[in-house]
C-alpha cells in the first residue's frame, strides 16, 4: 500500500512517517529559533551611551584605544605584522589604519592623557612622511594606479594628500606644531589647486577616477586649516563643490551621491554603502542640512535590522556594484557588506542615532568575535584598520566641535 502526497509522488509508510518525523522536528526548530534569537540580545547586547559626545570613552572605546595605543607605542613588532598582514591584501589599509585612528579625538577629550595620545600621533605622522618621501604615493595604492596615467600631471592622489591633510590637521588641532602646519598649508594648497581646475572641483585618487569619499575628507582637511587660520577659503570651495555634486553626482533614483567618477563628472560607481556613511559624516563640515539628509536616505536604503541586530547593506536594491575589496564579502540574502558595516557605525555615531550604534555594535560582537585581553580589545574577524575605524566612530565629535567653536561652523 502505498501514500501519495499532494504532489502526487509515491512514498512508501516507512518514509511517510520518516517525513512526518523531520516536519515535527522542523517545526521544532523554527520555535526555538523563534524563541532563541530575541535572547541572543542578553548576551551581546550593548551598553548604553556607546557613543558620547564629549568626555571620557566608553569602556568598549577604552578597550580600543588601549589596543591601538599598545600596537603603535609600545609593541612594534605586533604592529608591525599587523601592516604587513594588511598590506597583502590591500596597501590602503596600511594607509588607512594610521588616518582613521581617533587619538586625536581621545586627546581632546582627556586632557590628562593628551601628551602620550599626542607622541603616539606624532610617530605615526612622520613615519608616514618619511614612507611616502622614500617610496612615493604608490606605497600605499593599490596596484592599478600604474596601470595609465592621472589626467592632471603630475600625477598626484588625492586619496594620499587628503588624508595626510587629515592627520596632520586633526594633530594641530590638538596642539600646534609649526613643521606639521606648514606641510598641511601645502598639502591644502596643492589639493585646492588641482580640485580647481577640474570641470567638477574634484581631484583624481587614482587615474581618472575620483571618489566622493576622497574628496569630502579632502574638503574636511581644509575646513581643518580654516579653523586654524580664522579663514573660509575650505568651506567656499565645499559649498561650489557640493553645487556641482548636487547638479550632477546624484543617483535618481535613491538621492544618495554616487562613489565615484572620472575628471570630467561621467559616472563609473553609484552609491556605496563604504563611501556614504563616512562622506554624510565629512559633509556635515559643509552642509549640515545635506549631510543629515544623506545618512537619512542611506539609512533607508541600506541599513537593516532584526531582533536587535543590525547591518548595513553595500548598494541600495536599485543599484548593484561588484563585490570588492571596499565592500568585503557579502552575507548572501540579507546583503550585508563588512565594509558599509564598518562604516556604518560611525555614520550612527557622527548623526547620534544610538539604537542603529547599538544594533550594529551587538551584530559586530556576535560576528567578529571580540578578544579582551589585560584592558585591551580587538576583534578576531577584524584587522587594524577596522579596530581603528571603530575607534574613530566611538570617539567621534570633538574635533569637528573644535572647527565650529573656532569659527568654522557651515
Amino acid at each position: 500500500m502505498t501514500d501519495l502526497t499532494p504532489a502526487g509522488a509515491v512514498v512508501r509508510p516507512g518514509a511517510a512517517g520518516r517525513l512526518r518525523r523531520l516536519g515535527a522536528a522542523a517545526l521544532a526548530l523554527l520555535v526555538a529559533t523563534a524563541v532563541w534569537l530575541p535572547c541572543l540580545q542578553l548576551f551581546f547586547g550593548h551598553e548604553p551611551g556607546e557613543h558620547r559626545a564629549s568626555g571620557a570613552l566608553s569602556p568598549r572605546g577604552q578597550a580600543l584605544l588601549a589596543r591601538q595605543l599598545s600596537l603603535w607605542d609600545e609593541d612594534g613588532a605586533a604592529q608591525d605584522a599587523a601592516l604587513a598582514r594588511m598590506r597583502a591584501t590591500n596597501a590602503e589599509w596600511d594607509f588607512m589604519g594610521r588616518t582613521f585612528l581617533g587619538l586625536a579625538n581621545a586627546a581632546l577629550r582627556d586632557p590628562g592623557a593628551e601628551a602620550r595620545h599626542l607622541a603616539v600621533i606624532d610617530r605615526i605622522v612622520d613615519e608616514t612622511l618619511a614612507l611616502e618621501r622614500e617610496r612615493g604615493m604608490l606605497h600605499f595604492m593599490m596596484p592599478y594606479a600604474t596601470r595609465r596615467p592621472f589626467v592632471q600631471q603630475p600625477a598626484r592622489s588625492l586619496f594620499v594628500d587628503g588624508e595626510i591633510a587629515l592627520m596632520l590637521g586633526a594633530r594641530a588641532l590638538v596642539a600646534r606644531r609649526a613643521d606639521h602646519e606648514a606641510e598641511l598649508d601645502a598639502r591644502v594648497a596643492e589639493m585646492r589647486s588641482r580640485m580647481e581646475r577640474s570641470p567638477m572641483l574634484s581631484a583624481e585618487s587614482y587615474p581618472d577616477e575620483c571618489w566622493t569619499f576622497c574628496n569630502t575628507l579632502a574638503l574636511g582637511a581644509m575646513r581643518m586649516a580654516d579653523a586654524l587660520r580664522g579663514e573660509r577659503r575650505g568651506l567656499d570651495l565645499g559649498r561650489r563643490w557640493l553645487a556641482a555634486a548636487r547638479a550632477r553626482l546624484v543617483d535618481p533614483r535613491t538621492g544618495l551621491l554616487v562613489s565615484s567618477y572620472t575628471h570630467d563628472g561621467r559616472v563609473l560607481d553609484g552609491p556605496e554603502g563604504s563611501s556614504l556613511w563616512l562622506v554624510a559624516h565629512a559633509l556635515l563640515l559643509i552642509d549640515p542640512d545635506f549631510a543629515r539628509d544623506q545618512y537619512a536616505r542611506a539609512r533607508r536604503e541600506l541599513g537593516a535590522e532584526l531582533l536587535g541586530f543590525g547591518w548595513a547593506r553595500e548598494w541600495p536594491r536599485s543599484w548593484s556594484g561588484p563585490e570588492d575589496v571596499d565592500s568585503g564579502p557579502i552575507v548572501p540574502l540579507v546583503g550585508a557588506s563588512a565594509g558599509s558595516s564598518g562604516l556604518a557605525l560611525l555614520g550612527a555615531a557622527a548623526f547620534g542615532d544610538a539604537p542603529y550604534l547599538g544594533s550594529l555594535l551587538a551584530s559586530l560582537d556576535l560576528a567578529a568575535f571580540p578578544i579582551r585581553e589585560d584592558g585591551q580589545l580587538r576583534y578576531a574577524a577584524s584587522n587594524q584598520v577596522g579596530d581603528a575605524a571603530l575607534l574613530y566612530a566611538l570617539s567621534f565629535g570633538p574635533l569637528w566641535q573644535r572647527i565650529a567653536a573656532a569659527g568654522g561652523e557651515p
